[in-house]
């Protein structure tokens, strides 16, 4: 890996258009380059071998060679490369897997650009933290640990006048219904105001856990109604 503070980047994913959209934002940060790109998980190996990246932004759903076997690939072949995940695949196992392979970070689809630009800057911090130095102490380690341990609770933190559990019971009554929700279903479910749980839903909207689905009725205005991404379109990439 080099010891410059230029950051060469392959982005490994089969649409084009996410391909296009993500090289821009990441040059868009001051000393990333996008050195290449591939559609396929196979391509992208063989980019990482010539082009010697420093990091790769990787979808998960591809062809030829999904994520996870592209991840086993590199760390097969010793390639010395970190990884951040960006992909729709949201289940936790998937993610787990993703990480126990040694992924430096995962991004759901759809993203805000900041968080793409907050996980640019947490690996530009492990760059300069490991890569300067032939060696490192106790201190360093910690420095890295606790400002990372830091940078992912400040990431999880739900928006203000939110709360985990009641997030929650708003997921587990999506995944339970075999249909699309209403704000107001949602609400006489769990036993909160209408306003409240437009709010949860709307945050799990944002987040890209869930879409809405509008409802036309004879007369007024559509209803927002709310299902789960994966229920919409499970082998989205």
């Amino acid at each position: 890996m080099c010891k410059n503070t230029e950051v060469k980047v392959v982005i490994i994913e089969d649409d084009p258009m996410v391909q296009e959209v993500n090289k821009k934002m990441v040059e868009k940060v001051n000393g990333f380059i996008v050195v290449a790109t591939a559609r396929d998980g196979k391509t992208g190996v063989e980019h990482c071998q010539i082009y010697q990246p420093n990091l790769v932004l990787l979808d998960i759903y591809m062809p030829e060679q999904d994520g996870i076997q592209t991840i086993k690939a590199l760390r097969h072949h010793n390639i010395n490369v970190e990884v951040i995940v960006i992909s729709a695949a949201e289940d936790r196992e998937m993610v787990r897997n993703m990480m126990q392979h040694g992924a430096f970070d995962y991004l759901i689809k759809p993203f805000k650009y900041s968080r793409l630009v907050e996980a640019l800057n947490k690996y530009r911090d492990y760059h300069l933290h490991f890569y300067g130095n032939d060696s490192v102490d106790q201190e360093m380690i910690d420095m890295w640990i606790n400002k990372r341990s830091e940078a992912n609770y400040k990431a999880n933190a739900l928006p203000k006048g939110l709360n985990k559990q009641t997030l929650q019971q708003i997921t587990n009554l999506l995944e339970r219904k075999n249909s699309s929700i209403s704000a107001d279903e949602a609400a006489s479910c769990i036993g909160i105001s209408r306003v409240t749980a437009r709010r949860y839903l709307d945050y799990l909207e944002k987040r890209g856990a869930v879409e809405i689905v509008l409802q036309y009725g004879t007369v007024g205005r559509p209803v927002n109604r709310y299902q789960l991404m994966r229920k919409v379109n499970k082998n989205s990439s």
